[in-house]
């Protein structure tokens, strides 16, 4: 192939599409000419779109995609047409019966790659750059990146004005499961800690399902200043991040944008999270719930900020 047609189908949340940028970097390293498109949800696989990896995005949740889903459904015509222009689909659904892929297989894909969106027995990155060992592409220690554009920084530095731009620390008390949040004494004593002791302006990352967990630690903050970063789309927020100077967070998909802007992030994982979703990066510490969390966490945040 010298200059293919490559689609990524990716479902799944934020933290998996993440996980799953260094194999679509292998695949856009390996035919920078290649016109690369992604099939997922909008608000998701708009982190790759002209940001690097992707040329062009469609939402897999378009009405016409539901005969993809039925056994030698009824296609739509047009979406038949758009699947045989590709020379390679790479579909990581969860597609056990292999239904979605042999509907592709109809339309004249010219190979298509089933892999799994369930990692086992390796790092997500790991697992998910697995299947491009079926084009002779190996990814050793794969780290997701993001590149938040112009726009995006402009947008963030719009955000920020008000702020001192130096030492800005973000957090993210929240995930999306109450099970992975470290409890809210916990993260109130590292931020407490992160104003007073290391003079830090505190930016609290607050998304649809967080208002719980965001109450709580403004409560535990009072009467120190929090700023609040809500409403922020996806690559917008990813651009406040890139400008902070330390993330602290819990097991979820903003930890993993965090560290994947370059940001030093540390994470604290509990025993609801599963080992192999920690980030990975110089610059990234993971930090497991436990006696003296508290502790190793802000062991971690001096050696990650003096780094």
């Amino acid at each position: 192939m010298k200059s293919p047609r490559i689609l990524i189908v990716r479902g799944g949340a934020i933290g998996d599409f993440i996980m799953t940028l260094p194999a679509i970097g292998a695949l856009r390293e390996r035919w920078p000419d290649a016109h690369i498109e992604i099939l997922g949800y909008p608000h998701i696989i708009e982190m790759a779109r002209r940001r690097y990896y992707a040329d062009a995005v469609r939402s897999i949740d378009a009405k016409p995609m539901a005969g993809f889903f039925i056994p030698n459904g009824i296609l739509d015509p047009s979406l038949m047409e758009y699947f045989g222009s590709f020379n390679l689909v790479i579909s990581y659904l969860f597609d056990p019966d292999s239904i979605f892929a042999n509907n592709v297989r109809r339309c004249g894909a010219k190979q298509i790659i089933e892999a799994s969106p369930r990692p086992s027995d390796a790092p997500a990155a790991e697992h998910y750059c697995r299947p491009l060992e079926a084009l002779a592409i190996y990814v050793e220690r794969p780290e997701p990146r993001v590149f938040p554009s112009e726009a995006d920084r402009a947008t963030a530095s719009q955000f920020l004005r008000h702020t001192g731009r130096e030492r800005i620390v973000a957090v993210h008390p929240g995930s999306g499961s109450e099970k992975k949040n470290w409890p809210a004494e916990r993260f109130g004593s590292v931020c407490r800690w992160l104003m007073d002791e290391l003079v830090a302006q505190l930016l609290v990352v607050q998304g649809e399902a967080d208002e719980r967990a965001v109450s709580a630690l403004r409560g535990l903050m009072d009467p120190r200043p929090v700023t609040v970063a809500q409403g922020l789309k996806l690559m917008e927020l990813a651009a406040v991040l890139q400008q902070c100077a330390l993330f602290v967070g819990n097991d979820s998909g903003i930890t993993h944008l965090a560290a994947a802007v370059g940001t030093p992030t540390v994470a604290v994982f509990g025993s609801a999270s599963n080992p192999i979703w920690e980030p990975h990066g110089e610059r990234v510490r993971v930090v497991r719930f436990g006696e003296h969390d508290v502790a190793q966490t802000m062991q971690a945040i001096e050696q990650i900020w003096a780094s």
